[in-house]
């Protein structure tokens, strides 16, 4: 049972190991897509362009495989906003980023001004937190607001930069904590398999 199990072992020590790896190739994607924000941002409007012309495509097939369902029409016509969007972004970026950008400056703004008036309502016991939280989503979507459509060369880029920063770190931490949990493992099973085979031996009269 040994050669298993210590196999196993082995084998959720790779997969953390390769974890940490992707993690630490996310980090640096992160910080590259940090200091090049023009080069992330149009990175990440294409990539999100070509997502969403295969899921439309992939979803169009699907929907033609079940035509018989009740669903078939509003599968297609999913199917065909997402492959005509894909279509958009991957000729217009720019015009794309632009867009998005807009939408995330009107989030800030949104999000800020209910934290801001909730905080001040409720006054809970996050009621410092929420006001911070809410005056710095209103200052965020007032500067990208404020210097638009410019802002939208770097602030996809930058949101999409930090999301691979964060994974990445994520991933590092799981990893070595997972690493580090097998070790103990291995720890407590060698000191129970040495304190088993010590109570095994044979007690010799004196």
């Amino acid at each position: 049972m040994a050669g298993p199990a210590k196999d196993e072992k082995a084998k959720l020590r790779r997969g953390f190991a390769r974890l940490v790896a992707l993690g630490v190739l996310l980090v640096v994607a992160g910080l590259v897509g940090l200091v090049y924000t023009g080069v992330a941002t149009l990175t990440s409007m294409l990539l999100f362009g070509w997502l969403l012309l295969i899921g439309g495509v992939v979803g169009l097939l699907h929907a033609i495989e079940g035509r018989g369902s009740n669903f078939f029409w509003l599968a297609v016509i999913v199917a065909a906003l997402n492959i005509a969007a894909g279509v958009v972004i991957l000729r217009s970026p720019d015009a794309a980023a632009d867009a998005l950008a807009m939408f995330a400056a009107l989030l800030f703004l949104t999000a800020g001004l209910f934290r801001l008036v909730g905080s001040l309502v409720v006054r809970g016991t996050q009621f410092g937190w929420t006001l911070l939280l809410g005056a710095f989503d209103l200052l965020l979507g007032i500067l990208v607001l404020g210097s638009w459509p410019s802002s939208s060369q770097y602030v996809i880029g930058t949101f999409f930069s930090l999301a691979l920063l964060f994974d990445g770190l994520g991933l590092i931490a799981t990893g070595f904590g997972g690493r580090r949990i097998v070790g103990m493992v291995e720890d407590a099973t060698g000191v129970g398999d040495a304190a088993n085979g010590d109570a095994s031996k044979p007690v010799q009269a004196e």
